[in-house]
């Protein structure tokens, strides 16, 4: 019977190390992932900030257009032509 329990305990102890083998390899994975779409992330904003200042430029090109016909249209007497 006491070979029995130590078999038994030898095969808990065996699976448990098996087990905590495995876990710590699915973390590992896991922390790889996380580093792989934390570094496309990164990638996806560099990438938008430079369209974003390409839009900025288009939109202060724009909005100095709305200006100069709007000082246009605000002109009543006809000086600006």
């Amino acid at each position: 019977m006491r070979r029995l329990a130590v078999v038994i305990g030898g095969l808990l102890l065996l699976g448990g190390a098996a087990l905590v083998v495995v876990a710590d390899q699915e973390r590992a994975a896991s922390v790889a992932a996380v580093k792989a779409e934390i570094a496309r992330v990164e990638d996806a904003l560099e990438a938008s900030r430079g369209d974003n200042l390409e839009l900025a430029a288009q939109l202060t090109a724009l909005r100095d257009q709305i200006a100069e016909q709007d000082a246009k249209i605000a002109d009543t007497t006809g000086f600006l032509k």
